[in-house]
């Protein structure tokens, strides 16, 4: 089959340019393209067993259940070798700066393997503080503290017979990693309040942005709990390092919006275009996708989009230069100490940049950057990195004698 829509991992082109004006209001139903397709007569019957193996959708209501496929080879490799673990039951750990799709690649490993009909759980580990988080994660028995008047579920239990994903798994206290460990090894889990164990089925993918092995050099990540996490890990490259990937994301999103808005909106100003493959995008991913629902949101009566519609610092500021997240290497004899070095300071970059495209704003940078508020200002903390005062415009700087991450613990 021919098609200029990448289908997750599958792609093909469609040839004759009439049937293009179907690409904006492509349905993600597998049923309902196929409808379309044969009613047009853009595919015959016969043809359609074929092509049903390269499309490989599932009937998932998500909006991201078509995407377009990678030009980047770096990409392209990451996601063959998840496919190939996928089939395994084996713990996976993903890393990258937030905003590069780990998430999205989590699901697409959980929808691939042999627990796609089981349920796929997630929870970000930075968005609670550790009093809650374990309720959450081992669920709580009626009484164990004030106001438990019932017991509820963890979410392993909720997980149980599919995957569960752990993001910004770098952010979880000590003692809750004794019990993760324990969780993963045995299978076993007991919810707070209880000496009753409960057995659990489920497959583990974590996620973290962090440099996990500078953690353990300072006591904040166990050893043993990251070597069980990272038998498959995977390094995302940032969007700035696949520039062959802005333009067909955009259009991705701009097609996904004309879907749920039930207009066709055109990306076609060069202008446009110019901008969005020069702005560095320290928020990676979602700030682009972000970025193109403001333009769809903005765009004339015609549905077309324009340079001036972009937000104002993309228009004000120039480009930032910042670090690439680097990719595990061979190990040799100071390979671990220089990569965790590079690894932090391409965080504290990332943060600083997201923060001077938001003029300071800490809750705009969090969304950018996908994570919480809070978890924002303690990785501030950390690379002491300034608080712009309340009501500032003016961007977050870094303190001249600031010391890097592994210079000490962050606060609290």
């Amino acid at each position: 089959m021919q098609t200029e829509l990448n289908i997750l991992l599958k792609h093909a082109y469609i040839s004759r340019k009439q049937y293009r004006s179907l690409l904006p209001a492509l349905p993600s139903s597998l049923a309902e393209l196929k409808h379309r397709l044969i009613s047009s007569g853009m595919l015959d019957v016969p043809d359609w067993q074929a092509a049903e193996t390269l499309l490989q959708v599932n009937e998932d209501p998500a909006p991201d259940s078509i995407a377009p496929q990678t030009a980047n080879p770096q990409l392209r490799q990451i996601q063959a070798t998840a496919l190939k673990a996928a089939s395994s039951e084996t713990t996976m750990l993903l890393l990258g700066e937030s905003g590069t799709g780990k998430s999205r690649l989590a699901h697409q490993i959980h929808r691939a393997s042999p627990r796609r009909q089981g349920p796929f759980v997630t929870i970000s580990c930075g968005s609670f503080p550790d009093t809650l988080l374990e309720s959450e994660l081992f669920g709580v028995e009626k009484g164990a503290y004030t106001g438990a008047n019932r017991s509820r579920e963890g979410r392993f239990q909720k997980a149980h017979g599919g995957t569960f994903f752990l993001d910004e798994i770098g952010e979880l206290g000590l003692p809750l990693q004794v019990k993760l460990l324990r969780a993963i090894q045995e299978k076993k889990i007991e919810p707070l309040g209880s000496n009753a164990e409960i057995d659990v089925d489920v497959r583990i993918i974590a996620a973290t942005n962090r440099d996990l092995e500078s953690d353990i050099e300072h006591g904040r990540f166990r050893q043993d709990l990251y070597y069980r996490l990272n038998v498959v890990p995977l390094t995302l490259p940032p969007l700035r390092e696949r520039p062959e990937d802005i333009l067909p994301l955009s259009m991705y999103f701009t097609a996904r919006f004309s879907r749920q808005m039930g207009q066709q909106f055109q990306l076609q100003e060069q202008s446009l275009i110019k901008h969005l493959f020069e702005w560095h995008w320290p928020g990676n991913i979602r700030e682009l996708e972000n970025c193109m629902e403001r333009l769809v949101v903005l765009a004339d009566a015609s549905g077309q989009m324009h340079v001036r519609d972009l937000p104002e610092r993309m228009l004000k500021n120039s480009p930032v230069q910042t670090l690439p997240f680097v990719r595990p290497k061979p190990a040799g004899p100071d390979s671990n100490q220089q990569n965790s070095r590079t690894l932090k300071e391409s965080e504290r970059e990332q943060i600083l940049a997201v923060l001077q495209s938001c003029n300071g704003n800490i809750q705009e940078a969090a969304k950018i950057l996908q994570i919480h508020r809070n978890t924002l200002s303690r990785k501030m903390r950390a690379h002491q990195i300034k608080k712009p005062r309340s009501g500032s415009r003016q961007a977050a700087v870094p303190n001249p004698d600031s010391a890097t991450l592994a210079d000490g613990p962050a606060g609290p």
